[in-house]
Order: structure tokens, then C-alpha cells, then sequence
């Protein structure tokens, strides 16, 4: 009776097993046909070999990825700290993500803050000069207010050609 009982290193009787696919859900299904039908046009958007995009993250500067990694974790942070309204929520992950990304890339923060001083700048002359114009009583000042503020868009407008021509 003894010899009877299995131990745990002697044969058992082979059985065969069967895979058993489970049948895919509503939401599988959907994915798969809209991978199907957005083929073709996923097709045209591969870049095509040695585009500077591919070359880049392929080969990264020393740094890269862990730098990308406390703009992006800086930005959830700036979620996480937003609660509330809807403009919390706007300006303090893209706030906390400018000051990371200044930090690592400093060159290129003043330049984005200098482009974005003027613009702020020239908004609020116009804005100081379309509220005087509606303060005033003259038919006449108003319409040399609108001239200005023509001017002041075509002087923004030869500011902007003047930046990007450098």
C-alpha cells in the first residue's frame, strides 16, 4: 500500500492540454478595425529614413531622456497642484514645465521670452489705445485711435518679419 502513493518525482500520466483562445471583447474589436482603416494613413506619416526626428531620438544628446523626464514630471506635478478651476489647471503645468525647461535650456528660454515680452508688450499698447479711444467723447479721436491702432498692428506685424528674418 505504501508503494501506491505518488511522490513528487515519479511520472504522472501525460495530459494533454489545449489552448483556449478567449474571444475578444467589444473594445478589442474596435481597436483592431480601427487599426485596420487608419493603416494606410499611418503608412504615410512613418518618417522616411534619416529624418532628423528618428536621428535625434535614436541618437540622443548626454542627458536627454532624464531631463524629458523632470520637464514631464514637473508638469504632473503642476496637475496634481491644480485643483479646482479650469485655469489652474492650464497655468500651472505649463508654468512648472517653462521653469523646468528654462532650467535645462536657458539659451532658448530668453529667446521664447524676449518674443514673448514684445508680443505682450505691443498687445497691451493696443489694448491702452482701443480703451482711450472708447473713453473719449470725440468722433474725431476716435477714428485717429482706430489709425493708431492700424499702425500699431502694422508696426507688430514688420517686428515679427524682423525676428523671424534672424
Amino acid at each position: 500500500m505504501w508503494y501506491k502513493i505518488r511522490g513528487l518525482y515519479t511520472e504522472h500520466q501525460s495530459r494533454e492540454t489545449k489552448y483556449v483562445e478567449n474571444p475578444q471583447t467589444q473594445l478589442e474589436e474596435g481597436v483592431s478595425r480601427l487599426r485596420h482603416v487608419m493603416e494606410p494613413y499611418t503608412a504615410w506619416c512613418q518618417p522616411f529614413p534619416g529624418s532628423e526626428g528618428c536621428e535625434f531620438l535614436q541618437n540622443p544628446p548626454a542627458g536627454f531622456y532624464p531631463r524629458l523626464g523632470v520637464i514631464g514630471f514637473a508638469g504632473i506635478v503642476g496637475l496634481f497642484l491644480a485643483r479646482g478651476s479650469k485655469i489652474k489647471k492650464l497655468v500651472y503645468p505649463v508654468g512648472l514645465m517653462g521653469i523646468g525647461a528654462s532650467m535645462y535650456y536657458p539659451q532658448q528660454a530668453v529667446a521664447i521670452a524676449k518674443v514673448a515680452g514684445t508680443h505682450l508688450y505691443d498687445w497691451s499698447l493696443q489694448g491702452y489705445i482701443a480703451v482711450e479711444s472708447l473713453w473719449k467723447d470725440n468722433p474725431k479721436k476716435k477714428k485717429s485711435g482706430e489709425k493708431i491702432i492700424a499702425e500699431s498692428f502694422c508696426f507688430l506685424d514688420f517686428q515679427l518679419l524682423m525676428l523671424y528674418e534672424q
